[in-house]
């Protein structure tokens, strides 16, 4: 109970947590609750799922579950010797598939804009976005393929990144962020990130990282842009930046995920296995959902999407989660169950489709990649 308090604490960000404290009460969604699961793996070496945290959600309740539980997975570890053909993750696989498709042009695009106001040290920032390139051997991977498939190629730490200055005003800056983050990768021959630095004055500049989604994602933003200050930091003062060696690369994750989910040819590895429940569960779903909508459908997608933006009042918000917590859900899951209910109701039927993003990172080791 003492370590598991620890680690509520910890994943919760709060000084303290009691053995009745909910983990849920206290502020935990569901990427908290994975991220709980993966240090009660790493700590007690104890494989608990999310549906068991829910059902489960004070250490007291927990403590009596992990007494029934098996014990941990395997970990993620560096590879002692990466086999010559680096496999693909099943997500970079995705993705080179629908590359592959072609059409897609920069939809898979993740740009991050940094507005820099001040001193700026051009060079030293050139040599810091270098430097995390160097340290993140996702930033420096290109896919080849031969006569068994696709795999990943990971070029050296010296690779040069695209980089270039652009002196724009405040007016033009949006327009060109845009069409800067339009560029479409070539994931064969180019490394999946580029910068443009836009100097709008002396003092003033906006700094757009664009990178695809083959090596980034949402979680990625925050060691990315850790570990770009620290680089940027040791590069102004003339030295190297220092930092934690990363217990695992990318590469180490995409054999350990191919090792634990073994071969979809063997009908008796994870994969096939959790292939056939979801050809089980998807089997009768129609090819599209119909909804009324205000134009018809495009014979061919062009990937253009929008955002709409809208407040959600805080009374309504409270009420949200006050609901979510009387029925041991998240507010994720009640949002997610008045989405069913309404496209429900707009004609898609009984059975509704919504596909949910997760950040698959289950480890300790791959934390900070």
């Amino acid at each position: 109970e003492e370590i598991l308090c620890g680690l509520f604490a910890e994943v919760l960000g709060v000084p303290a947590v009691g053995i009745d404290d909910n983990f849920f009460a206290l502020g935990g969604h569901s990427l908290l609750a994975t991220r709980l699961v993966g240090r009660v793996r790493s700590v007690l070496d104890a494989e608990l799922s999310v549906r068991q945290l829910f059902e489960a959600p004070t250490v007291a309740e927990l403590d009596r579950v992990l007494d029934g539980v098996g014990r941990g997975r395997v970990p993620v570890v560096r590879a002692e010797v990466r086999p010559e053909r680096l496999p693909l993750s099943f997500g970079q696989q995705r993705l080179w598939f629908l590359h592959q498709l072609g059409g897609i042009g920069a939809a898979y695009n993740i740009p991050l804009a940094l507005r820099l106001r001040g001193e700026l040290d051009r060079e030293a920032l050139r040599l810091a976005l270098g430097d995390v390139v160097a340290r993140h051997e996702s930033l420096r991977t290109v896919i080849a393929e031969d006569a068994e498939g696709a795999y990943q190629v990971v070029l050296d730490a010296g690779v040069e990144v695209a980089w270039s200055v652009l002196q724009v005003t405040e007016i033009q800056l949006s327009e060109r962020l845009e069409e800067a983050a339009r560029y479409a990768f070539d994931l064969t021959t180019e490394i999946p990130v580029r910068a443009a630095l836009f100097e709008l004055g002396p003092d003033d500049h906006a700094l757009l990282l664009l990178m695809h989604h083959i090596a980034t994602d949402g979680q990625s933003v925050g060691p990315l842009r850790r570990d770009l200050v620290t680089a940027y930091g040791a590069r102004v003062n003339g030295t190297d930046p220092r930092w934690p060696v990363l217990p695992v690369q990318y590469a180490d994750f995409a054999v350990w995920q191919r090792e634990l989910l073994g071969s979809e040819e063997d009908p008796d590895s994870v994969v096939s296995a959790q292939i056939a429940y979801w050809r089980e569960q998807l089997a009768e779903l129609p090819a599209e959902t119909e909804l009324p909508a205000d134009r018809p459908r495009p014979a061919t997608a062009s990937h253009h999407g929008d955002r709409v933006e809208f407040t959600v009042p805080a009374n309504v918000h409270a009420k949200i989660q006050a609901f979510a917590l009387e029925n041991n859900a998240t507010a994720f899951a009640v949002l997610q169950a008045a989405l069913g209910l309404l496209l429900s109701r707009c004609g898609a039927g009984e059975d509704v489709p919504i596909g949910t993003p997760v950040a698959g990172r289950g480890d300790d080791a791959v934390d900070d990649l």
